[in-house]
C-alpha cells in the first residue's frame, strides 16, 4: 500500500512516500481502505521528536480517517465489507479500571492512533472494530476525518470535563485551529454566549461565520485580558479555552471568580510561567483532558452527522502531497482543518 512515513525524526523533507506492507485484519479488527486523512499538530510535533516518546519505524502519521470497510477479522460480526466508516483515534484496552467506568481516554495503556501507533496516512488501517461510527450515505468522508478527533476532543473538554451550559460566557484563546474552531461551535450549540482572541481580521471572520458573539483581534489589543473584562461588563468568563499554552496568564486574568480554564494542548510550548496568586484568588479551576470517551464520540459525531456542527475544512492535498500539507499546518495560516485525500 501507498503510504507517508518517516524513519527518522526531523524537518519536513524526512517524510518518505512510498510502498508498505498491507496490513491484515487480526482478532477483532477491521481493516479500512481509507479515502480521508485530516492532519493534527500532533503531526508535526511527532514528526520533529518527543523526548521519551518511543516509535517504532516507519512510522505512518495521521489520527484522523474515514474510508470503506474493506475485510473483518475474526470475532467482528457488527460490520461487513463495504460500509462506510469514521475512526475514533482513542485506542484503549477495555479492561483496565479506567475503561471499566467509561473513561477510555484515561486507560492505563492508552494510545493514540498515529502517535505512538502508526495511523492514516495510508491507503489501509487495520483498527479495532469498537473504534469506528458508521457515516451516513452522501456524508462527505472528508468532513467525517477533519471532525472526528478535534470534535471529540472539544466536546469532552467543554461537556465533560467543563460542564459548560447555557448562559454562560465563553472564551476561545485562538481562532483558525480544528479544536478551537469546533469549540465554538459546540460553545454555541450548549447556549453559551462566545468571545474569541484571534490574530488576524480574516481568521476572526471565520469565527463569526462560526457563530462567535465577540471577536477581538490581538494584533490591535495587546492586552486583550483586559478588553475581554471591559466586553463582558466588567463581569470576566466563566469558562476559558487555552490550547496555547503561553497564554495562560492572560487567561487566568481574563476568568470570573470561580471560573474554569479548560486545556486540550498547547501548541505553543508545553512550559510556561502561572501567577498562582490569580488561581487561589480567584477561586479558579484548571481543567485538562486528553481526547474523549466512547460515549463523547458517539454524541458528538450524531451532531456533526445531523448538521448541528460543521467541520471547517481549509484545504485539501494529495497523499503524496503530506509535505505540503504539513508546511501549511507549520505556518498557521490555515483556517480550519487541512485534509488528505488517498482515493
Amino acid at each position: 500500500m501507498k503510504a507517508v512515513y518517516i524513519k527518522e525524526h526531523g524537518g519536513p523533507e524526512k517524510l518518505e512516500y512510498g510502498d508498505l506492507p498491507t496490513p491484515e485484519a487480526g482478532e477483532g479488527q477491521v481493516l479500512v481502505r481509507l479515502e480521508a486523512a485530516a492532519l493534527n499538530h500532533m503531526d508535526l510535533f511527532l514528526r520533529e521528536g518527543w523526548p521519551g516518546l518511543k516509535i517504532e519505524y516507519p512510522h505512518i502519521f495521521g489520527a484522523d480517517g474515514a474510508g470503506t470497510i474493506e475485510a473483518v477479522g475474526p470475532g467482528v460480526s457488527q460490520w461487513q465489507g463495504g460500509e462506510r466508516v469514521v475512526i475514533n483515534a482513542n485506542l484503549s484496552d477495555g479492561s483496565c479500571e479506567f475503561c471499566q467506568a467509561g473513561f477510555e481516554n484515561r486507560c492505563s495503556n492508552w494510545h493514540l492512533l498515529g502517535e505512538t501507533v502508526s495511523g492514516t496516512y495510508a491507503e489501509y488501517l487495520a483498527i479495532p472494530a469498537s473504534n469506528l461510527k458508521r457515516v451516513p450515505d452522501g456524508f462527505d468522508l472528508h468532513q467525517a476525518a477533519a471532525a472526528a478527533l478535534v470534535y471529540l476532543t472539544a466536546w469532552h473538554s467543554l461537556v465533560s470535563r467543563g460542564g459548560v451550559h447555557a448562559g454562560e460566557n465563553v472564551l476561545i484563546v485562538g481562532a483558525s485551529g480544528g479544536v478551537n474552531t469546533a469549540s465554538i461551535q459546540i460553545a454555541k450549540h450548549l447556549g453559551a454566549e462566545v468571545y474569541v482572541v484571534g490574530s488576524s481580521s480574516n481568521k476572526l471572520e471565520l469565527t463569526e461565520s462560526l457563530g462567535a458573539d465577540h471577536l477581538i483581534d490581538r494584533s490591535k489589543e495587546e492586552n486583550w485580558s483586559k478588553t475581554v473584562f471591559l466586553e463582558s461588563g466588567k463581569r470576566g468568563m466563566d469558562v476559558v479555552v487555552d490550547n496555547v499554552g503561553t497564554t495562560f496568564p492572560m487567561s487566568l486574568r481574563a476568568a470570573r471568580k470561580g471560573g474554569r480554564i479548560l486545556t486540550v494542548g498547547n501548541t505553543a510550548g508545553p512550559k510556561f510561567e502561572i501567577d498562582n496568586r490569580f488561581v487561589f484568588a480567584k477561586h479558579l479551576s484548571i481543567l485538562g483532558s486528553t481526547m474523549g470517551t466512547n460515549a463523547d464520540f458517539e454524541a458528538v459525531m450524531d451532531l456533526v452527522f445531523e448538521g448541528s456542527l460543521k467541520a471547517v475544512v481549509d484545504k485539501t492535498y494529495l497523499l503524496q502531497d503530506a509535505k505540503d500539507a504539513q508546511a501549511r499546518l507549520e505556518s498557521g495560516e490555515q483556517l480550519g482543518k487541512i485534509t488528505l485525500n488517498i482515493k
